[in-house]
């Protein structure tokens, strides 16, 4: 049977929720062994997984990342920056693990450089294989088990892989070999990144111009312009009454991420030859957007409120 391991750190809430989604769906014949370097988060996740859940695989606490991952099948790990995940898979590989056919499955958001360099850490060191599997959906999707997983894996592992995400998620899409999960997120966080600004700049120019934000945003939304920021994340407050924009910008996918994620991607595409006009140029709207109080922290739609547009 399937053992799971799943690390987490600095308490990511999303990687929280996707643990206990996996626990939750796993038989009591397996288990599910957890580390995160907040133990405050580890207690109080494995005391969550074990008074919430009716059944779900037995849950135990690791002192340590190679000893949550020791006698794993499956390893997963959800980590914030490319540093991160290569200080967990050092720890990890410098351990001595018994040598078995694991499979490494890192969720986190880096760029490919930094995942294939750690992948060819674990087929040297003949620990089983690394695949990466970042996903979209956030911390709602995370919570209702909707996830969407972007899987850079060897064909032959897709079914098993598929089949422990799908614990965590309703979809997995199968993008190539090792790498190519986290070259897909990144080309469509780069794309929502810039429609972001654009909807933002959209809205507060034709709100300036005199037009009603719902009139605008409809006639965008059944036009040329239509995308995730304008229909579903519009950063004008009571155009989309479940946005951000109406909650101060609260919750939502937080700036610094979306600043992260841009440096991720223009770095990717200067390791691809791939020319960026607007990269360079988005990613400096989000750090000064960042540095402003009245932004910092919030939904990377309150590139509206940075704009100066009126709420």
């Amino acid at each position: 049977m399937l053992r799971s391991s799943s690390g987490l750190t600095r308490a990511v809430v999303q990687g929280y929720q996707m643990a206990k989604n996996l626990q939750s769906k796993l038989p009591p014949s397996d288990s599910v062994h957890l580390f995160d370097i907040n133990k405050d988060a580890m207690n109080r996740l494995a005391e969550d997984m074990r008074t919430s859940q009716a059944g779900g695989a037995a849950v135990n606490l690791a002192g340590n990342v190679a000893e949550a991952a020791r006698n794993a099948d499956t390893v997963i790990t959800v980590l914030p920056e490319p540093s991160h995940v290569k200080g967990v898979f050092s720890e990890i590989l410098r351990s001595n693990l018994p040598i078995k056919p694991r499979v490494f499955i890192d969720s986190s958001t880096i760029d490919p450089s930094s995942s294939r360099e750690v992948a060819t850490w674990v087929t040297d060191a003949k620990q089983g294989q690394f695949v990466d599997a970042p996903m979209s959906g956030g911390v709602v999707g995370a919570t209702a088990g909707t996830l969407t997983f972007m899987l850079g894996s060897p064909e032959e592992l897709v079914p098993k892989i598929e089949t422990i995400l799908l614990r965590m998620g309703k979809r997995v899409l199968h993008c190539g070999v090792q790498g190519t999960g986290l070259s897909a997120k990144l080309a469509n966080n780069y794309l929502l990144a810039i429609n972001n600004i654009a909807t933002a700049e959209a809205m507060n120019l034709g709100i300036r111009w005199g037009l009603e934000p719902k009139t605008l945003a409809n006639i965008i939304n059944v036009s040329t312009g239509r995308c995730w920021p304008s229909e579903v994340n519009n950063p004008v407050r009571g155009v989309v009454e479940t946005a951000p924009a109406g909650r101060d910008y609260a919750g939502g996918f937080g700036i610094g991420l979306m600043k992260k994620d841009l440096k991720l991607a223009i770095v990717a595409a200067e390791e691809a030859s791939a020319k960026l006009e607007l990269g360079t140029r988005a990613r400096e709207v989000y750090e000064e957007a960042e540095k402003l109080e009245s932004c910092k922290g919030r939904d990377f739609s309150v590139i509206y409120r940075f704009l100066g547009g009126k709420e």
